[in-house]
């Protein structure tokens, strides 16, 4: 930490001095309080992960890692296993990452690229962002009685049709990963439009209008120099989104199925980790306490590790950007 400045009195017409007496303790106030904020966000995070992972100990040293391999999950013989569940968070984190996060680029790109008017772009984009304020509870409901019905003659002619492609190798009688997948991608649309959004904002103007001057179309200036450019606050929106998704609880609990297997089919029902964790929670006797903290720690584990790869490619690309 650097001295206190000593009082200088500036020559006239300088436009330019010292802090004052005042300024600088505001700054080492300021010094002070992020430093005291950053290192509570530590210790909430490793207390959230001993209260979980204390409680959570005695399953694992129970149930071992067949816990991660098994999909067994019956109370009455004390037979627990999560593997359904860790397959269906990725499966439908993944599915709905790949068509919410291409449509929130898509959105993102339609509302900042000149597309629009101001005006029609602001209304748009206020119609987006809207979606985040709706209830999950919701979205469930809205899946239940209206996603659903309409789905099913899709699916019914996809399975009759093209029933020996594994994805569509079962019918969807009701609840099933692909419903609750359309209403995943809807959910995490406004955190990957809105973030991308900011990402082709700060992009100068200059940049674009150098690559019309060297002749390309606006599809080649989007394609080749916005996105590259926008790049790492894309991958930005895109691992937040995937955050979001692995941890969405109501909607997936009331369209996933809450079905204990692992399958490609995008028809059948499915399970998850924080469905697992709301459905069962409530209601659970005291030897499933350590299995569901057990699974608690996992669902934990995956999202740590998810933004930690991410913050690392993004750190990377933004490098191989600058150079």
């Amino acid at each position: 930490m650097a001295d206190k400045p000593k009082s200088v009195t500036p020559r006239d017409g300088s436009v330019s001095r010292p802090p004052t007496a005042f300024e600088y303790g505001y700054d080492k106030s300021f010094r002070f309080l992020t430093f005291f904020a950053g290192l509570i966000t530590i210790v909430l995070l490793v207390y959230i992960f001993w209260k979980i992972g204390s409680q959570a100990a005695p399953a694992m040293r129970t149930y071992g890692l067949s816990f991660l391999t098994t999909v067994e999950w019956n109370p009455n013989t004390n037979e627990y296993g999560i593997l359904a569940e860790i397959w269906g968070t990725l499966y439908s984190s993944l599915l709905a990452l790949l068509f919410g996060g291409g449509l929130g680029i898509a959105v993102a790109i339609f509302l900042t690229q000149g597309f629009l008017n101001a005006r029609l772009a602001w209304i748009f984009r206020l119609i987006v962002e809207m979606l985040a304020a709706i209830p999950s509870v919701v979205y469930g409901l809205w899946g239940i009685y209206v996603l659903i019905p309409a789905i099913r003659p899709l699916a019914r002619w996809l399975h009759d049709t093209l029933g020996f492609v594994p994805f569509f190798s079962t019918s969807l009688a009701g609840p099933g990963m692909f419903p609750a997948m359309i209403v995943l991608s809807i959910m995490i649309l406004p955190t990957v439009a809105a973030i991308s959004q900011d990402a082709f904002k700060a992009i100068p103007l200059k940049v674009q209008e150098a690559a019309y001057g060297m002749g390309t179309t606006k599809w080649e200036a989007i394609r080749k120099v916005i996105l590259p450019t926008a790049s790492g606050g894309i991958f930005a929106s895109l691992v937040l989104g995937f955050g979001r998704a692995l941890g969405e609880t109501m909607a997936l609990a009331m369209l996933i199925g809450n079905s204990q297997q692992v399958s490609l089919s995008l028809f059948s029902p499915a399970t998850t980790l924080a469905s697992l964790l709301a459905s069962t929670f409530p209601e659970a006797g005291a030897n499933q306490i350590g299995p569901l903290m057990y699974a608690a720690v996992v669902l934990l584990m995956i999202t740590m590790a998810v933004n930690i790869i991410g913050t690392v490619i993004m750190n990377y690309t933004s490098r191989q950007t600058v150079t």
